[in-house]
């Protein structure tokens, strides 16, 4: 069985004994059968795989959350000052990751995080097209995101 139906049997599971369908339980017991089927893998034949991607889908959503303070902090600090420093420019970044999913994941992230903004990807699926608003270096940003976005994106639908 799938290890994510799983953990949210365990979890629903939790919340049922005590008796609390509130979020922090839900959330407690989520933790729990997590670790109870770490523990009993051998026995309930959940993949190794699904341990790995929800690290990586964890470490994915914190690395979001900083890239995006960083940013917020980068945006207002430039609004703010008498005279702008930042130069836009349109970025064509090429694209490693395939799958429609990883392509929206990966588009939605840099459309969230604050002076970027995906406008398009060529129909053949190959690039990305970014407007940045501190666009003085294409090299570094597209850097920026194939080391950052779409390596983790990757990492956490690898098979």
């Amino acid at each position: 069985m799938n290890g994510l139906v799983l953990n949210l049997l365990l979890a629903f599971a939790w919340a049922a004994m005590t008796g609390d369908f509130s979020f922090a339980s839900l959330a407690t017991g989520a933790v729990l059968g997590f670790f109870a089927l770490w523990l009993s893998q051998p026995l309930t034949g959940v993949d190794r795989l699904y341990f790995k991607r929800l690290y990586r889908s964890i470490y994915l959503a914190l690395f979001f959350i900083w890239e995006l303070l960083l940013s917020s902090v980068k945006v207002a600090w430039d609004v703010i000052r008498p005279v702008p420093q930042n130069k836009p420019a349109l970025i064509e970044v090429p694209l490693t990751v395939k799958s429609d999913f990883e392509i929206l994941l990966l588009t939605n992230l840099i459309s969230l995080t604050p002076g970027t903004l995906s406008v398009d990807v060529t129909e053949d699926r190959e690039t990305l097209i970014v407007h940045a608003m501190f666009g003085e270096d294409p090299d570094d940003l597209t850097r920026d995101i194939k080391n950052g976005f779409e390596r983790l994106i990757m990492g956490v639908f690898e098979k």
